[in-house]
């Protein structure tokens, strides 16, 4: 099962990443890879949402759960589509410098094997991807912030 831990340093605020998070209905604008969005309800705190995602001619939708706690998390739990299960967390802490520490989790298993084995070769480049996307949006959106440049660790196991 692909799973993936990470804590990066950004200039900007909890705030200005949790609202970048969560903020679903934009995905399609600048993740790699994601072609729609379908939000069935959405509250200051829960969001239901539809993605369709598509890579070589795959393509997929699934569901999942948006659980929002402003400013400080962002939690997404599976519902329906290709996976056995997948729990996606992002948490938003300030640091000394400014700026903010976001501590991002995912794992997930597909129902497919053939999907499991397709992800697991290209579980860390796409990642990278994903990841790179959001610090490009948040630079598009909040330009580039007081505290300087970024720093990360990270840990992954496929």
């Amino acid at each position: 099962m692909p799973k993936h831990s990470e804590t990066r340093a950004l200039p900007y605020t909890p705030l200005q990443m949790f609202e970048l998070v969560a903020d679903v209905r934009s995905y399609d604008l600048f993740l790699p890879w994601v072609s729609a969005i379908r939000v069935r309800e959405d509250s200051e705190t829960l969001m239901v949402a539809d993605m369709i995602v598509g890579f070589k001619g795959l393509r997929e939708s699934f569901t999942s759960r948006v659980n929002k706690t402003r400013p400080e998390r962002v939690h997404v739990d599976y519902i329906d589509g290709p996976l056995k299960h997948l729990h996606n967390d992002w948490r938003f802490r300030p640091d000394d410098n400014g700026g903010v520490l976001v501590d991002f989790e995912v794992e997930f298993t597909f129902k497919n094997r053939l999907f499991e084995a397709l992800a697991g070769q290209m579980f860390d480049s796409a990642l990278r991807k994903m990841i790179g996307a959001f610090e490009t949006r948040a630079c598009q959106l909040y330009g580039v912030g007081e505290s300087g440049s970024s720093s990360s660790s990270a840990q992954s196991a496929a």
